[in-house]
C-alpha cells in the first residue's frame, strides 16, 4: 500500500513538474518575443538598414508575382547599373518563410501587409529558437538545464541584436533552423 502511494505521489510530482516547465517555457517564449519589440513600441514598425530592406523587397516581389517569377527575377535596381539575378543568388529561406507566413495569414483572412510580417519574423523565430534550445538541451541534460538554456538564449545580447523587430535578415531564421 505504501509503495503505491509513493508511486502516485511521484507521478503527481512528475506531472506537475511537466506542467510547470511548460508554463515557464511559454513565459520564456513571450520574453524572447517581447524583449525584441523595443523599437516597435518606442518608435514604429519599420525595416532597419539596407540588407533587411532588400530582403523585404525580395519578399514583396515573391508575394506579388509568385515563386516562378521569383526564381527568374532580374532586378535592375540592385547593383545599379549592372543589375542582379535575384532568384539564383539569394538565400531563399528567409524570403520563402516570410512569404509563406504572409500567404497563410491572408488565406485565414488576417489582413497583414508583407512589411508587418517581415518586421515580426525575427522576434517570432527567436521564441521558436528558445523552444528548440529547450528541447535539445532537455534531451541531453534534463528539464532544468533546458529551461536555463532557453532563458539564456532568449536574453543573450548578441542574439537580440540579430533578431530585433525590423531586422529582417537571414540570421534570425537561420539560428532557429
Amino acid at each position: 500500500m505504501a509503495a503505491s502511494e509513493t508511486a502516485n505521489g511521484s507521478s503527481l510530482r512528475h506531472a506537475f513538474g511537466n506542467v510547470l516547465a511548460f508554463f515557464i517555457l511559454i513565459l520564456i517564449g513571450v520574453l524572447a518575443f517581447s524583449i525584441r519589440l523595443f523599437s516597435v513600441i518606442k518608435y514604429e514598425s519599420v525595416i532597419h538598414e539596407f540588407d533587411p530592406y532588400f530582403n523585404y523587397r525580395v519578399t514583396q516581389y515573391l508575394t506579388k508575382n509568385g515563386i516562378y517569377d521569383f526564381w527568374n527575377w532580374f532586378d535592375d535596381r540592385t547593383w545599379y547599373p549592372l543589375g542582379r539575378v535575384i532568384g539564383g543568388t539569394v538565400y531563399p529561406g528567409l524570403t520563402l518563410t516570410a512569404g509563406t507566413i504572409w500567404w497563410v495569414l491572408n488565406s485565414l483572412n488576417v489582413p497583414l501587409t508583407v512589411e508587418t510580417v517581415c518586421v515580426f519574423t525575427a522576434p517570432i523565430f527567436s521564441a521558436f529558437a528558445a523552444w528548440a534550445t529547450y528541447l535539445l538541451t532537455k534531451e541531453v541534460k534534463g528539464s532544468g538545464a533546458g529551461l536555463t538554456a532557453a532563458l539564456l538564449l532568449a536574453m543573450v545580447p548578441s542574439y537580440i541584436s540579430r533578431s530585433v523587430a525590423g531586422s529582417y535578415d537571414n540570421e534570425a531564421v537561420a539560428i532557429f533552423a
